[in-house]
């Protein structure tokens, strides 16, 4: 991966964060909790949440003086120099707001700073925020050094990109594919293509412009399922020629929020929608899904980027395409077109769970195609609380039923390990017990009808600070990671677990992960057992938890996702394929998004926690990061 490939343009971040703590304000990275053993009376755990306030965030001065970021290779200016943006919004949760107000109003770190340490605070003035203003810090220690002249410190609207100003709006002349681009027909998975890295590491992925272009259909109707959606960016990535088409966008916004989604959608009569039920707190409509009904078919995408533009630019981000679902004969009976993981029918019962009118068409439009080349298996969450076989239905024990029934004991299995990797993560209990090893961990290490449970390693993924600091978008890449210190601070056992984000394999090391994988590894990492692609992250809003003595299962999110197993493949594993990218060719080897052993955090990595100041080190865009 070129150096060129470390740096790109600002975008605005977004989070799917499904945390079920309270969101809390910042506090400083210098916590005795942070890396510690808490005393026995922080050990608590929390399933509250509370509504975000506005946020702000600002940046400061560092103390010392960090190594350099790393040298870029300057690309060409594009040939236009004229850009026009709408306004950003002000989408999601309070990590997410944090990255958008960052990137709105950065400040430069500077290398030679002698000065103490400085806190940057917002100017308090009634028109416009136009500046920051730096004080004193609040530290005790500070306390004894005279103040330094408070001095106004230069802010700019973004900051420069090394690909030129255009940048920021306008991809390469050869980013987009003009024919049908190279599938892998084998799996139907794919990655997103990514802003900023060589050709190569695009080559066999896939944008939202082409997922939705002629190339696939020709567009009659369409169904949004998605957590945050920008509407207008959305219609823009429709071909002219379908921008009118009807789309629906299921969602599950209430009060001010949905108010305001609404409020996008005025300039567009196309538009119509449909509000998820979400009736136990805290839930959120976390499904990704797209269903492109064509003049020549149907199809579905099951997804994990969000109908913004941050999320289909310089992340990683997964998807499954299905292939095009020809219409069946007139009178063909209810059990037609049927596949061997029976995708039909998971699919309609999956949407059948909203119970809403706007969705009773596509129903039945679904029920009249040919879905029976699917290979994979649908896994959903819905809201509810579920007894007896309906404990099946939904989340990770419907995981676990299909690993029971599809999947196959394999010699030595106790060694091979669990692999975990997320953009998220929510309180977990004060110890592995309470839910990781005691439902999650037996749910993942499910291999047949074994009555065997082994306790194989476990490495769960999820990026270092110096992970994001490193990133294509710099600290406001971490808005997409809302891991606050307060859930940290609640489950410090959780750590041991951790491994960096590593992704040569992509090209997508600096592409902060969005994506969600879960998967079983062979000892040195050559053969999967199976492999998961979903929505969710690692939650128990997100996958359940039991209650009542192990009778029942509460499930609180919507999440969808697809899981291979080797058997629907005529295979006993899939075979770990080492080179990802230019993906020209069908290939029998399965195309895992990371690297490979995954790398354990050293003793000096901490996992990114958005709500607390990082201010040591600048990240590529020479900022820093403070939110408030």
């Amino acid at each position: 991966m070129s150096q060129a490939s470390q740096h790109g343009k600002w975008t605005l971040s977004s989070s799917d964060d499904d945390n079920d703590d309270p969101l809390p304000s910042a506090l400083n990275n210098n916590s005795p909790l942070l890396f510690g053993s808490p005393p026995p009376d922080q050990h608590t755990s929390s399933d509250s949440n509370l509504n975000p306030p506005k946020i702000a965030s600002n940046f400061h001065q560092p103390k010392h003086d960090p190594d350099p970021p790393p040298s870029i290779e300057v690309k060409p200016e594009p040939k236009s120099d004229t850009v026009t943006a709408a306004p950003p919004l002000s989408i999601g949760s309070e990590a997410r707001q944090a990255s958008q107000a960052s990137q709105l109003k950065p400040v430069k770190y500077e290398s030679n700073q002698s000065r103490p340490f400085l806190a940057g605070k917002r100017k308090k003035d009634d028109d416009s925020i136009s500046g920051w203003a730096l004080s004193d810090s609040d530290d005790d220690d500070d306390d004894k050094r005279s103040s330094p002249k408070l001095k106004k410190a230069k802010v700019e609207e973004r900051p420069p990109s090394p690909h030129g100003r255009t940048y920021y709006i306008d991809e390469p002349d050869d980013f987009f594919e003009t024919s049908v681009p190279p599938v892998n027909d084998t799996y139907r998975f794919y990655l997103n293509k990514v802003t900023g890295l060589e050709k190569r590491y695009n080559t066999g992925a896939l944008h939202i412009k082409e997922i939705l272009s002629p190339l696939f259909g020709t567009l009659k109707e369409s169904v949004q399922f998605n957590y945050c959606f920008d509407i207008a960016w959305m219609l823009q990535q429709y071909p002219p020629e379908f921008r009118d088409k009807p789309v629906l966008i299921v969602h599950g916004d209430k009060r001010e929020a949905k108010a305001r989604l609404l409020q996008q959608a005025q300039p567009y009569s196309q538009v119509r929608f449909c509000q998820a039920k979400l009736d136990i707190a805290f839930g959120t409509h976390h499904t990704k899904m797209m269903l492109l009904w064509y003049e020549e078919g149907f199809r579905v995408v099951i997804l994990t980027s969000n109908m913004i533009r941050a999320d289909w630019y310089q992340k990683t981000q997964g998807l499954w395409m299905s292939p095009l679902y020809l219409r069946l004969p007139k009178g063909s009976p209810e059990t037609a077109g049927e596949s061997p993981t029976l995708f039909k029918r998971d699919l309609l019962e999956y949407l059948g769970a909203y119970r809403a009118p706007e969705i009773t068409d596509w129903i039945q439009r679904i029920r009249e195609h040919d879905l029976s080349e699917t290979r994979v298996y649908l896994i959903g969450s819905t809201p509810g609380r579920y007894l007896g076989s309906d404990m099946e239905r939904w989340g990770h024990l419907r995981l676990r039923k299909l690993l029971h029934d599809h999947t196959r004991p394999i010699p030595n299995e106790e060694k091979w390990p669990v692999i975990g990797q997320f953009s998220s993560i929510g309180s977990m209990g004060v110890d592995k017990t309470k839910w990781l090893a005691g439902e999650f961990q037996r749910t993942l290490t499910t291999l047949g009808k074994s009555s065997l449970r082994p306790d194989p390693p476990m490495h769960l993924i999820y990026p270092s600070v110096d992970d994001v600091r490193t990133s294509l978008e710099g600290y406001p890449a971490g808005g997409s990671l809302p891991y606050s210190i307060q859930t940290a601070q609640k489950q410090l056992w959780l750590h041991s677990y951790f491994h960096r984000w590593q992704a040569e394999t992509t090209g997508r090391s600096h592409a902060m992960p969005h994506i969600k994988t879960y998967m079983r590894a062979s000892p040195d990492f050559t053969q999967l057992a199976w492999f998961l692609v979903t929505s969710a992250n690692l939650s128990k809003a997100a996958w359940g938890a039991l209650e009542k003595n192990n009778t029942q299962v509460m499930v609180r999110s919507y999440e969808l996702g697809v899981l291979y197993v080797p058997s629907a493949f005529s295979m006993s594993t899939f075979p770990v394929q080492m080179d990802v990218f230019p993906a020209t060719t069908s290939s029998t080897s399965f195309p895992v998004p990371f690297d490979l052993p995954p790398k354990r955090y050293s003793s000096k990595d901490q996992p990114w926690m958005w709500n607390i100041p990082y201010t040591q080190a600048p990240d590529t865009h020479g900022n820093i990061w403070v939110p408030s």
